[in-house]
């Protein structure tokens, strides 16, 4: 039975689980695995710890999350591969409010970030 995402072992079940088929996917995972490279670790504590902070409200991450995605060589195909990925991985594995309110925050963070990328590549100007 799913349940939501209430404790810091659900936001890891959720990042693991999305990363698994980011890296997997293939579009995002050539794109995803050069950048990160042997980085993995890394990479997914700090994904970890943004999840919780955003989702469950522990005060465990801080940082500009935009600013490492900007010069990514990414436009609406990738966001889009991203939120269905994402969504997957929600659908399979939880149910709930908080889960809900995960994949608003998602959609919201890929149309600002794919706003922003598109300004900083000149191709859109800045309202």
């Amino acid at each position: 039975m799913k349940k939501d995402i209430n404790t810091i072992e659900d936001i890891k079940l959720m990042v693991d689980t999305f990363y698994d088929f980011v890296r997997n996917d293939e579009l995002l995972g050539p794109i995803f695995n050069e950048r990160i490279a042997n980085n993995w670790p890394q990479h997914l504590e700090k994904m970890y710890r943004f999840w919780q902070t955003v989702l469950l409200h522990v005060q465990s991450y801080s940082g500009s999350p935009f600013m490492p995605h900007s010069t990514m060589p990414i436009d609406k195909i990738h966001f889009d591969r991203w939120l269905l990925l994402f969504e997957k991985t929600l659908l399979e594995n939880f149910k709930g409010e908080v889960a809900e309110d995960a994949l608003l925050r998602a959609n919201n963070m890929a149309k600002m970030f794919q706003y922003k990328i598109e300004y900083y590549k000149g191709k859109i100007p800045l309202k």
